[in-house]
């Protein structure tokens, strides 16, 4: 099985996306971020690209067994729950510190581009 198979990448993105959350974390002494916000959005951004990436692989995989695929579905329709609920709540109730909740999310962004990066540059 390759190592894309396998899901790596999907785990080295994840392992980037909590560096990089962690890494802005050291801001908040300064007082630029608010903690609460810059781990809801990171919180956020992280568990829907995980449910996606396993939805995704459950559900396209060759010679999938019936039971995965279904899984698979049950998963994505999660996830798109998951964002439509906690989407809901976030605007509606916890009402986070906006620029945080948006470093946050942005770091996944950041994660993927920085592993894609290396992967091909610096990696090899």
């Amino acid at each position: 099985m390759s190592w894309e198979a396998s899901g790596l990448p999907v785990w080295r993105v994840e392992l980037w996306h909590g560096l990089l959350v962690a890494g802005f974390l050291a801001l908040v002494p300064l007082e630029w971020l608010e903690p609460g916000g810059l781990l809801l959005g990171g919180l956020f951004m992280g568990v829907n690209f995980l449910l996606l990436a396993v939805g995704i692989r459950w559900v396209i995989t060759p010679f999938a067994s019936k039971g995965r695929v279904r899984a698979g579905i049950f998963l994505l329709v999660f996830k798109f729950c998951f964002l439509l609920g906690a989407s809901w709540l976030l605007l509606t109730r916890i009402s986070p510190d906006a620029v945080s909740f948006a470093v946050g999310v942005n770091c996944l962004i950041l994660a993927i581009l920085w592993d894609r990066l290396y992967d091909t540059k610096i990696g090899r």
